[in-house]
This record gives C-alpha cells, structure tokens and sequence, in this order.
C-alpha cells in the first residue's frame, strides 16, 4: 500500500508475479510423472530378481520328481509321474540323511554359540565406558573384512595343532571356526541395536539389587530380541550354506555336512548318473532355509527397523 501526499488518496502497490495454478498443476504432474516411471522400473527389476531366483528354484523341484532320462531328453518340461524314490535314494543310498545330521548337529551348536557369544560382547561395548572400549569394537568390525579364503590355511594348522587333540575332522572344530567367523558381524550388529534400547529399564533392575548378569539375561536379551532373531537367521543362513571351511577343515567323510555332499554326489556325476536323486539332494539341502525364512520372515524385517527406531 502507498499513500499520494498530494491527493491523500491511498493506492496499491504493485505485487510481485505469483505462480498460477497451471504452473503448480504442470510441477505436481512432472514430479507424479517421475515418481511413476521410477515406480515402474523398481517393480521391474523386483519382477526380475524374482524370475532370476524363483524359476531355478522351481526347475530343481519338479526335477527331483523326474527320472535321468526325463532331466536328460526334456530339461525344462514337467514331469509326467512324480517319482518319489528320488528323495528316498538321495536320503538313504547317497548318505544325505547322515550329512543332513551332520549339518544340523554343526549348525545348532555353532548359531547357539555365536548369539551368546556375540550378544555378550555387543552389550559390554554398548553399554559400558571402559579403556580400549573403542579398540575392541573396531577390531571385530575389521574381522569383517577379511576374506575367508585368506583363513582358511591358518585356521588348517591352528585345528591341526590345537593342545591335547586336533580339532580337524571334528564337530567341535568345525563349531569353534563357525563361531570365530560369524562373531563380527554379530557383534556388529548387535552392538547398535544395544545402544538403541533404553538405559531406564536396567538402571531401574540395578537399583532394584539385579547383577549386571541377572540384568542382562532377564531384562536386556529379551528386549534384543528383534535383533536376536534377525541376526540369528542371517548367521543360521550363512553356516547352512558354508562350503569352502568344511571342505578344507573336515576332510572325515563320516562327518560330511551338506554341502560337501552335494559336491562330492555332483562330482561322481550326480550318484551313478542318478540325475533326480541329485535334484532331491539339492532340495533337501534348500527345504530347511526356505522354511525358516517364511517362518521368520516378518521376525526379520522387524529386527532390520528396529534398531533404527526409538
């Protein structure tokens, strides 16, 4: 608003250009626009990866239903006949029964010791100030780093020397590497998600006369255990598939795991050319981590955002 001294009248000053409602319109369109092509393209490369690891899985499970000659003259049809004895074959004949044990006797005790382990130290780190706090911590992060194939002769001596016995060929060394292999990226994980639980909860325990231990067990696991189940299904993942370690540490065929199974009957072309007892080993090989993702599933998306929420 101005004012004219000579004539008192009061006129309106001129206002700067304002967008209209066409230019806002034409913005929100662009950016709808650009947000629907990026639409697009991520559910394209979802559909993608999922044909990329759906349909081979897929493959392998109807081909454990078909005979040598079936897999062999018509890879990519369905089977006219399921033909069970393949899972019997493979089970019983080419001993994946014995390497399904082996594995889970490995993989229980080696997941088991690496969540008590790894959630005992993540919780000293997070929630204590002490000298070498920091040193420590970025030691088992550096942990994460090396390559496994760069251990595994080093580790071949330490199990062949170990005081008393060699742990070569053994359960209990095959546990003791899978613990020491899983431990940083345990603790890693585990230490930022301490640090996001609150403080109140084991102060009120410790005022209340509860150990440091008796706190930790009774009062912060349970409130971990988003990310205990998270991080225990990664390692769980992780052991199950494990191969370059057991062929190098565990040369003992009695105490095979799955994996050098698998490699040993692919080897000696799939158990006597037996082509469909080799697609059921491969499936009983799978069967145990795909039940344990679509079980848990939700368990580990919420155990990836929870550490991030307060």
């Amino acid at each position: 608003m101005t004012t004219d001294t000579n004539t008192g009248t009061v006129t309106k000053a001129d206002e700067p250009d304002r967008p209209s409602v066409s230019k806002k319109l034409g913005a929100t369109d662009g950016r709808s626009s650009e947000g629907g092509v990026l639409h697009v393209f991520s559910h394209g490369m979802l559909v993608l990866w999922a044909l990329m690891v759906g349909v081979p899985l897929l493959w392998v499970l109807w081909s454990s239903f078909k005979t040598s000659n079936g897999i062999l003259s018509d890879p990519w049809g369905l089977p006219t006949a399921l033909h069970f004895e393949n899972w019997a074959n493979a089970w019983n004949k080419a001993n994946m029964g014995q390497y399904f044990v082996n594995t889970a006797i490995v993989v229980g005790g080696s997941v088991i010791g690496t969540m008590v382990l790894g959630s005992m130290a993540a919780y000293v780190l997070a929630r204590f100030t002490f000298p070498g706090n920091r040193f420590i911590y970025f030691m088992f992060v550096a942990g994460m780093s090396f390559p496994v194939f760069m251990l595994v002769i080093p580790l071949f001596f330490v199990l062949r020397d170990f005081p008393g016995s060699s742990l070569l060929a053994t359960y209990q060394g095959l546990i003791l590497v899978y613990i020491a292999y899983s431990l940083p990226f345990t603790v890693f994980f585990m230490t930022a998600f301490f640090r996001t639980l609150p403080t109140s909860v084991a102060e009120a325990a410790l005022i209340d006369g509860a150990s440091h231990t008796r706190t930790f067990f009774q009062v912060m696991l349970p409130m971990a255990k988003p990310g205990l189940i998270s991080i225990g299904i990664f390692n769980f993942l992780g052991q199950w598939n494990q191969y370059l370690l057991p062929m190098v540490l565990n040369q003992n065929e009695d105490k095979y795991v799955l994996t050098q199974g698998l490699a040993m009957i692919a080897l000696q072309q799939g158990y006597e050319n037996d082509w469909g007892a080799l697609m059921a080993g491969m499936m009983i090989a799978m069967l145990p981590v795909l039940i344990v993702y679509f079980i848990f599933q939700r368990q580990v998306q919420a155990g990836l955002t929870a550490g991030a929420l307060k």
